[in-house]
């Protein structure tokens, strides 16, 4: 019985110790183009849940940021007039916590994936109602929601890594995407009353 114990306790220690095992618990290296999120209003977790101060959360971008690392980027990397995903890995997504307006077209509560089109002169923006992409593989043009044309800008400043930033604009926001040279803003807008402050809390 004692050699029965001892043969199953060296089974599962050889079992434990095995290159499968090690591999397994071995934890994936620094993506080298990291996942970040967007926020309106700007870093809204912080500056109102944690500084209380007024506002209602809009929107929100969750996305990979690509670094240029010297190489051209649009019309070459991001090739013009094909589908891109607006980042790296999987898709960039963005979620809005009310109805709004996009290139005259209401977009529902909800989350989204962003695409676009890049080209010289335009960039085609679209929201996708299809979710959790991989890249633009498997994107379908039937689930588009809304396709807008925006005029990509020439940035003096080169951005290093790919940049989604929502940034205050006349009845609403911009959505900015910035990268190399290149600057591109999504005008996203809503009713006033929809972006009312949240209600005070209650106090006993």
């Amino acid at each position: 019985m004692r050699k029965l114990v001892a043969c199953i306790a060296i089974t599962l220690t050889a079992g434990l110790s095995s290159p499968s095992f090690a591999q397994d618990k071995k934890l994936p290296p620094l993506d080298p183009s990291p996942m970040d999120m967007a926020y309106y209003p700007a870093m809204y977790p912080y500056v109102v849940k944690v500084k209380g101060e007024p506002g209602a959360l809009v929107a929100r971008a969750l996305y990979s940021r690509p670094q240029k690392k010297g190489r051209t980027i649009f019309g070459d990397l991001v090739e013009y007039n094909k589908v891109w995903r607006c980042g790296a890995n999987e898709a960039t997504e963005v979620e809005f916590f009310r109805p709004v307006t996009i290139g005259g077209k209401t977009v529902p509560k909800g989350r989204y994936t962003l695409y676009a089109i890049p080209n010289e002169s335009k960039w085609t923006v679209i929201l996708n109602k299809q979710t959790d992409i991989w890249g633009a593989y498997k994107y379908e043009q039937s689930m588009d929601i809304v396709r807008t044309d925006v005029t990509p800008e020439n940035n003096a400043d080169e951005t290093e890594a790919f940049t989604l930033a929502f940034e205050k604009a006349n009845q609403g926001a911009n959505l900015v995407m910035a990268w190399d040279k290149t600057r591109v803003a999504l005008p996203i807008k809503w009713s006033e009353t929809a972006a009312a402050k949240p209600a005070p809390k209650k106090t006993k």
